[in-house]
């Protein structure tokens, strides 16, 4: 997959992520998109890495799409739980 196709994944990623995890982000909808981009990547990473699942090259697989809402949902906790979370 090019970058670009990565990109556009972490986007939706990151928007579905964020409807799991309801709630005011301390970074609003610009910080909650861009740890989606990088959530992407990093659950890219842990699928290849850990689970030994490397990542399709294609956009519709399955196991990419759950690694990458994975690694979005896994950054928006730790960003929450970093920077403090909205919901008190």
């Amino acid at each position: 997959m090019s970058i670009v196709a990565w990109i556009v994944l972490g986007l939706i990623a990151g928007g579905l992520a964020k409807l799991l995890l309801p709630g005011r982000d301390p970074g609003g909808l610009i910080v909650t998109t861009l740890i989606g981009i990088a959530g992407s990547f990093v659950g890219g990473w842990i699928s290849s890495r850990f689970l030994h699942r490397p990542v399709a090259t294609h956009f519709f697989d399955l196991a990419t799409w759950a690694s990458a809402i994975g690694g979005a949902l896994v950054l928006l906790i730790a960003y929450r739980l970093l920077f403090g979370n909205s919901r008190r």
